[in-house]
């Protein structure tokens, strides 16, 4: 069963990961599927001021795959998370996967209307399991009383809602701005707003803003038993599966897939 699962999860984590592989520089060329190493060159042998620099040089060519596909590696990593965090709800909560998505609406001054997501959801009626539910309520009662969340909201909470990051180090105002406005619709909307980091790699500045605006923030601190800090412990104690376990036997197959993308993107 173990290993079943396990190869379900990684198809989450490595599927992502993969498309980075095919990473094309689009050198300001519009939203086309990018450039071949040809097909850069003859744009620089083209433009005379390149051309007289040598910026048509493959090792160019290659600094440009590698910055963006870069991004596309963390960005892939990420996306990866969502899904795994999703499927670990779905199968330790009894959740279907409607159930573990929240996502609402607002409408902008033009009148225009947009559907805004976060990457996962508990809902305490949804989970059968009387025990997981006292267990999720708890942590709910424990991360609320940590932010200084007020009872008689807190008694109006009816579960939880995921942001899920492999790491937050941007210091993008505009995003947290965003994340903000998400954690004050959850309140409004009875929700517990969370954001779960897969890695230790986030702002202190960036946890102290969202702590103060009411978000709770796990981060993977492997060592750090506190569920109300650790998104590791959050998922072992409350939700019911080690996933640092689960890393840990899987990281020579998750590093293979992540060696095989990078010599294809450090390449020309």
């Amino acid at each position: 069963m173990t290993e079943v699962r396990d190869d379900l999860y990684l198809k989450a984590l490595i599927d992502p990961i993969r498309v980075c592989a095919q990473y094309r520089p689009k050198m300001g060329q519009g939203a086309g599927a990018g450039l071949s190493l040809e097909e850069f060159q003859a744009l620089y042998r083209a433009d005379p001021f390149y051309s007289w620099y040598g910026l048509d040089h493959p090792m160019m060519y290659a600094a440009h795959k590698a910055a963006g596909g870069m991004t596309s590696v963390y960005r892939q990593v990420g996306i990866g998370a969502e899904r795994l965090f999703r499927l670990i709800l779905q199968d330790q909560l009894g959740l279907s996967a409607e159930q573990t998505r929240w996502s609402y609406q607002t409408r902008s001054p033009s009148g225009r209307t947009r559907t805004l997501s976060l990457d996962g959801r508990i809902e305490l009626g949804a989970v059968n399991d009387s025990t997981k539910r006292k267990r999720i309520q708890a942590w709910m009662t424990a991360a609320a009383d940590d932010l200084g969340v007020a009872k008689e909201i807190q008694k109006t909470l009816k579960g939880a809602v995921f942001e899920v990051r492999q790491g937050y180090k941007s210091k993008d105002s505009k995003r947290q701005n965003a994340d903000i406005a998400n954690a004050s619709t959850a309140y409004t909307r009875a929700y517990l707003p969370c954001v779960v980091v897969l890695s230790t790699q986030i702002d202190s500045d960036i946890v102290t803003r969202y702590r103060n605006e009411r978000w709770a923030i796990l981060t993977g601190g492997v060592a750090e038993r506190s569920t109300i800090r650790s998104t590791y412990a959050f998922v072992r104690d409350v939700v019911g599966f080690d996933l640092a376990s689960f890393f840990e036997r899987n990281s020579d197959k998750l590093r293979a897939e992540v060696d095989k993308v990078l010599h294809a993107l450090l390449t020309a």
